[in-house]
């Protein structure tokens, strides 16, 4: 049996297929131990852990030791003369109007900076020799008296000649066994030493977080039997065995988004839509991505907590949209919605836990698109009333009914929603008009058809199971590794040669790597070159094909580079101009050997035939469908809920949906 679990902010999901049984299950999120919802996600699935031959996992933890500052104690070693670099940080300034602003809080304090004499230039040539004397001498005995639990190494020029840093790894190893050491040319191999530094440095803040979550995790499988594979899902979209994460878990901060898309693009395969938009409305965000013929768009970097991440991540824009999204009125009398949540505890007014304030999930409740006896299949019951009292005090103070109010917030959570469509879309140079559009999460396909009459989408794409999907995605996903190297190198006659070599060195490591951690079978090869024109400051990808390597010319790579540029900027192409290659990123993939079959899980709801919902024209009379009951070729026609164990799906007035023999359900308008 293969099982796939992620924790989110709210439910912790379950997705197990064993041949044709599908299982699908929610549970409550245990914020302060989410070891504990995830090992109770399998009980609640009636599940042996020792049946269990392939178990995937993705959680928040890593994001959340950062945003609560709850990782390890860390200090920083770097250059001498480099000590400041994390405060000094960049010149940019977020809110230029903020009389009171700060530069985002590094993890640490500025005591915790050390510094070591060396110095490597550019071109990986030593200035300065290590003086080893001095770290056996002073650095040590500074972290031995700290009581660090780990350590992040970042040397100025460590991106292009290691040797230094290796070496500090070393001492601080044999001197230190039981701290953990993080070096900037294992996590982060490329220059612009800001960035590099603090990945380096949260890299190391949650390692030990990381590594004691998985740990209990391990042991509590362990006793209850499990003896299967247990790997973990990466921010780019593919999983590695757990070992392996441990080594760097700044990898896996968007496991839980990631796994997501990498669902939702599997499941659309098998219905031939390649050209998406997916967003995934949880318990307390919306994250949006595009996918252009199958492949997500992957970003060289992320941040937390305004802190650059520079890892590979799939390019996913969050909103703070979620179901539990709490509305709110601002100091001006405007009404909002998020970012603030009610999380799993208290969680929505309607859940009966204690929470008072209206949330997204309250505007569903009050307007009627989920009905208190189908959440989650039944097996959760809504209090309609906590609903409607929540929204009470907004409605007054805008001077509405409760029902309009619950409508405004809707709304407002579709504007939301839309214009971070329009940041991976439009701002990509990608029209949304030509892509379908792919809700998931809890929340998603409540809101599917709003979003896509703002966007001007013409088809819906809906899973079955879409409150799930993100678990399915885990055990959709291939087995990836990521890595990306600085080689700055002018557009002339030496760059297919250096990048044939590059690939060849990065091909032989992967090749040994993966046959470490026993993941047999073929494995393919992807390579992005980072290009930019002479005197620009960031670069754009260029995707380039590896088995053109061995003819590759630089007049191609001009080709390819200008063709980017030109759909990015609109421009680009203007012949004598100089171009560089800043940077490679290179993928190596190991695909799984089947993908599971995915079916709507049965949810035995008891309902009446037809309700009201209620909409801007009014009350509207809306049909019931039972998701699982619901047949390939029979369409419904708005307005219409199709109600799941997992998700409800709105279908409005003018739409019509209809199950595919995929199992995914196809909305269009009418």
């Amino acid at each position: 049996m293969r099982v796939g679990i992620e924790v989110g902010g709210t439910f912790t999901d379950l997705v197990a297929v064993d041949g044709s049984r599908v299982e699908v299950v929610k549970v409550p999120s245990t914020p302060g131990s989410p070891e504990i919802g995830a090992f109770n996600s399998l009980q609640a699935a009636g599940i042996e852990a020792a049946g269990v031959t392939d178990l995937v996992h993705g959680s928040t933890v890593a994001t959340n030791a950062i945003l609560e500052r709850k990782g390890a104690s860390v200090a920083f070693v770097t250059t001498r003369g480099f000590r400041d670099i994390l405060f000094f940080q960049r010149h940019d300034r977020r809110n230029i109007y903020d009389l009171r602003y700060k530069k985002p809080a590094p993890p640490l304090r500025r005591k915790d900076c050390l510094e070591v004499s060396e110095r490597v230039d550019s071109h990986g040539d030593v200035v300065l020799p290590l003086d080893e004397s001095e770290i056996l001498r002073d650095l040590i005995p500074r972290l031995a008296a700290g009581g660090y639990q780990a350590v992040a190494v970042c040397l100025l020029s460590a991106y292009v000649a290691p040797a230094h840093e290796a070496r500090v790894k070393e001492l601080i190893n044999a001197a230190l066994p039981k701290v953990q050491v993080a070096c900037s040319h294992e996590v982060a191999s490329e220059f612009r030493e800001y960035e590099r530094a603090t990945t380096t440095v949260l890299s190391a803040y949650v390692q030990p977080v990381i590594d004691g979550y998985l740990a209990r995790f391990e042991a509590t499988l362990a006793k209850a039997g499990f003896a299967g594979g247990f790997s973990v899902m990466q921010s780019n979209g593919g999983r590695l065995p757990a070992a392996a994460m441990r080594r760097n878990s700044i990898t896996a901060l968007f496991s839980g988004p990631a796994a997501g898309v990498v669902g939702a693009i599997r499941q659309a395969e098998r219905s031939n839509a390649k050209n998406l938009i997916t967003f995934d409305m949880g318990g307390t965000s919306t994250d949006v991505c595009l996918v252009v013929d199958g492949v997500p768009s992957v970003s060289p970097e992320t941040e937390v907590d305004g802190l650059p991440i520079r890892t590979p991540v799939l390019d996913i824009v969050t909103v703070g949209a979620g179901g539990g999204s709490l509305v709110w009125i601002d100091d001006g009398g405007m009404l909002r919605v998020g970012p603030r949540s009610a999380g799993a505890t208290p969680g929505p007014a309607c859940y009966g836990r204690g929470g008072t304030q209206p949330t997204v999930t309250d505007a569903h409740v009050v307007r009627g698109t989920i009905r208190a006896d189908a959440f989650l299949g039944g097996t959760m019951t809504l209090d309609v009333e906590k609903g409607h009292k929540s929204f009470e005090e907004v409605a007054a103070r805008l001077g509405i009914s409760v029902r309009d109010a619950a409508a405004a917030a809707i709304r407002l959570a579709v504007a939301n929603i839309v214009r971070a469509v329009q940041l991976v879309s439009t701002e990509r140079g990608r029209d949304p008009r030509n892509y379908a559009l792919l809700p998931f999460g809890g929340a998603g396909p409540l809101l599917a058809a709003e979003i896509a009459e703002e966007l001007g989408c013409r088809e819906i794409v809906v899973p079955p199971n879409p409150g799930v999907i993100s678990a399915f995605g885990l055990l959709a996903a291939d087995y990836v590794r990521v890595a990306s190297v600085t080689r700055r190198t002018a557009l002339s006659d030496e760059a297919p040669a250096m990048l044939r070599e590059e690939f060849q060195r990065f091909r032989e490591r992967a090749e040994a790597e993966f046959r470490a951690l026993g993941l047999d079978g073929a494995l393919s090869f992807e390579l992005t070159a980072e290009m930019r024109f002479v005197g620009q400051a960031f670069e754009i990808p260029v995707e380039i094909d590896p088995a053109r390597l061995a003819g590759l010319r630089p007049s191609d790579l001009a080709d390819e580079f200008s063709a980017a540029h030109r759909r990015i900027y609109f421009h680009g192409g203007e012949p004598g101009r100089k171009v560089e290659i800043v940077g490679l990123r290179f993928g190596v993939r190991r695909r799984l050997d089947s993908l599971p079959d995915f079916r709507e899980r049965a949810s035995h709801l008891a309902h009446p035939g037809e309700i009201e919902v209620w909409t801007p024209k009014g009350a509207v009379p809306t049909a019931l469908v039972d998701a699982d009951t619901l047949a390939p070729g029979r369409p419904v026609e708005g307005a219409a809920m199709i109600e799941g164990y997992s998700s409800t799906l709105w279908v409005p007035p003018g739409w019509r949906a209809e199950r595919d023999e995929p199992g995914n359900i196809i909305m269009r308008r009418v």
